[in-house]
């Protein structure tokens, strides 16, 4: 016969606790948004990409002839040198748990290490589709001035090359991020990632047996239709896609592996 002990007078129930609930992707990728201007560098990095925008937008009102101050020519010439600062934003994004030694607090809070990933790079690529916005507007601006100054003022553009441009923007800040996750050290990051691609394209040009493969591999070859306004033929396709492969798909999958495996100390 088994009987019940029944609870003594005063005595407190345990307390029922409710089960914690991990935190959404959307959740992580805001954290990581702010992360972004949170540090000094990424914050100083956000601004530097905003006034180079303006700066390039004021020469040309100062200095380029009437005809040339369009809408197109105020926003192209904007992308390469964003496209340059974009991808060391990713860098840091990728870089910030290791450099800053949050790994371990992060991982702890977020056992299952892709999901940080996955939302460093959601918020990087939010930044770039961000800075096309910008340069979008910047142009905008500078349309407006020209037109009233005594410019073209032309604000005709093709779509196309909008979308080159998100290309441009994304790819780039994506190959920083996969630099940055298989290397997980800044500086040597931003080394890699600038002095790779570019040592490949030297090489390309001097060594002859290597121009062959460098029109398919140099980034810089391949990736230079997305400026121009005229359609990008399937062959111009083709070697973009296999030229980020092996620039950015490549790395981010061994990043990937790299990171889910590295131990935090």
């Amino acid at each position: 016969m088994t009987t019940t002990t029944a609870p003594a007078a005063g005595a407190v129930a345990p307390r029922q606790h409710a089960p914690v609930r991990r935190p959404s992707l959307l959740r992580l990728t805001a954290v990581e948004l702010r992360k972004l201007v949170d540090t000094r560098a990424g914050r100083w990095l956000l601004i530097t990409i905003g006034l180079i925008t303006a700066v390039i937008v004021t020469l040309q009102l100062i200095y380029a002839k009437d005809a040339e101050q369009t809408f197109v020519n105020f926003f192209t010439p904007s992308l390469l040198p964003i496209g340059v600062l974009l991808p060391v934003l990713g860098i840091l994004s990728i870089t910030s748990e290791w450099s800053q030694r949050t790994a371990l607090t992060t991982y702890a809070l977020v056992p299952r290490r892709e999901r940080v990933v996955v939302a460093k790079l959601i918020a990087v690529v939010l930044t770039s589709l961000a800075s096309v916005l910008v340069s979008l507007a910047v142009a905008a601006a500078g349309t407006l001035v020209a037109s009233a100054t005594g410019g073209a003022g032309t604000w005709q553009i093709d779509a196309s090359l909008i979308l080159n441009a998100v290309i441009l923007q994304v790819t780039g800040v994506l190959m920083g991020a996969a630099f940055g996750l298989l290397l997980l050290n800044p500086p040597l990051a931003i080394v890699g990632y600038l002095l790779l691609p570019t040592l490949w394209g030297v090489l390309g040009e001097m060594v002859r047996p290597l121009r062959g493969p460098s029109e398919w591999l140099d980034t810089s070859k391949t990736m230079e239709p997305l400026f121009s306004s005229d359609a990008v033929t399937g062959e111009q396709w083709g070697r973009m896609v296999v030229s980020l492969l092996v620039w950015m798909v490549l790395p981010l999958a061994a990043g990937l592996v790299r990171t889910l495996r590295r131990e935090v100390s």
